[in-house]
């Protein structure tokens, strides 16, 4: 029985703007430390996951940036999306992939390239116990984070009663709810949906058959090879189109310091931070400053006298705004000419 890792690579975090840009997005910068988040993710895998047995999904304009930060992965395992297709279709081409490759029986551990883990060791521990009840019980299994504090931000799922292998049966999962429901369901045991999943590619499949008519009329075109089944497939989430449907679903609990690093502002969980909060990188001096983030490339940044700012610097365009409204820059994008949001 061997094991797979399938990391989810596309996107352009464009909430990371102006660092973050089509040609390098989220997961290529390097955000929580030196190295860029994909290559932080490829790392922590490794020990329990080969390079040869890891594949990654992208964007077609990323392949070339990823092949050169991800040597020890061959270029083959790098997948070039031709089109946005959701989660499910992009989950399932792997899955049919990697069952061609090794059969039914591998394991797929599928991750996102952009996240933040405090704890990479219990990381590993929750994906190889996942793989476990994967096996054991023939389901689809999905990592639920134990919340640390009420976040809207997050889907959340409901977890049910307990399985032979110490799962539990997944109830129901919550989109992004409003505080007062986050905080009313992390006080009943509600988990983050994480969007870590386990399962056999084998079994994957056959949910998707079963239950995902949006992927599964495209099955029959994946023989004509990536382009024919992407072109078929109706773009769907892995959540909607397969885990909200199927019967099969797990979930074990995870506590190892997960953070999507969604905005700016949440860098301050991740980072280490001085002794008044700050968070930042480049060449930064603060005085009388408190609970900023910066990130300063190319220029030296100096704070005095603020507090809660986001500040990011970069080829002589300068981003200020606060932490709060770093979480949604849509209004700013609307506002912005043109030449400053293509600006490189």
């Amino acid at each position: 029985m061997t094991r797979w890792a399938v990391v989810l690579a596309g996107g352009v975090g464009s909430r990371f703007w102006p660092l973050s840009t089509p040609e390098r997005p989220k997961q290529l910068l390097p955000l929580v430390n030196s190295n860029p988040l994909l290559v932080n993710t490829l790392r922590r895998l490794e020990p329990i996951v080969p390079p040869e047995r890891t594949l990654i999904l992208t964007n077609a304009s990323l392949t070339d940036a990823i092949a050169a930060i991800a040597p020890n992965v061959p270029r083959e395992n790098i997948i070039a999306e031709p089109k946005p297709a959701g989660t499910a279709g992009a989950l399932t081409w792997a899955a049919l992939e990697i069952e061609r490759r090794e059969g039914p029986d591998a394991a797929m551990l599928c991750v996102h390239a952009d996240w933040a883990i405090g704890d990479d060791e219990g990381f590993r521990k929750v994906l190889l116990a996942a793989e476990n009840v994967a096996r054991e019980e023939d389901a689809l299994v999905t990592v639920g984070v134990v919340p640390t504090r009420p976040d809207p931000g997050f889907g959340y799922i409901e977890p049910g009663e307990s399985t032979s292998s110490g799962a539990r049966v997944v109830t129901r999962f919550v989109e992004k709810p409003d505080r007062e429901k986050a905080e009313m369901m992390m006080h009943k045991g509600y988990l983050w949906n994480s969007g870590i999943f386990v399962w056999t590619a084998g079994n994957f499949l056959r949910e998707v058959r079963a239950h995902t008519p949006e992927v599964a009329s495209a099955l029959a075109a994946a023989g004509s090879g990536l382009e024919s089944f992407f072109a078929a497939v109706k773009p769907i989430s892995v959540d909607v189109g397969v885990m909200e449907r199927s019967d099969r679903v797990r979930v074990l609990s995870g506590d190892f310091g997960w953070d999507d690093v969604g905005t700016w502002g949440a860098l301050r969980r991740v980072k280490p931070a001085d002794a008044e909060g700050n968070v930042s990188s480049g060449v930064v001096h603060a005085l009388d400053a408190r609970s900023n983030v910066v990130h300063a490339e190319g220029n030296a940044v100096v704070l005095y006298g603020v507090s809660d700012l986001v500040v990011v610097t970069r080829d002589g365009l300068t981003l200020v705004t606060t932490t709060d409204k770093s979480s949604d820059l849509k209004a700013l994008f609307a506002a912005l000419p043109p030449e400053i949001l293509e600006s490189k």
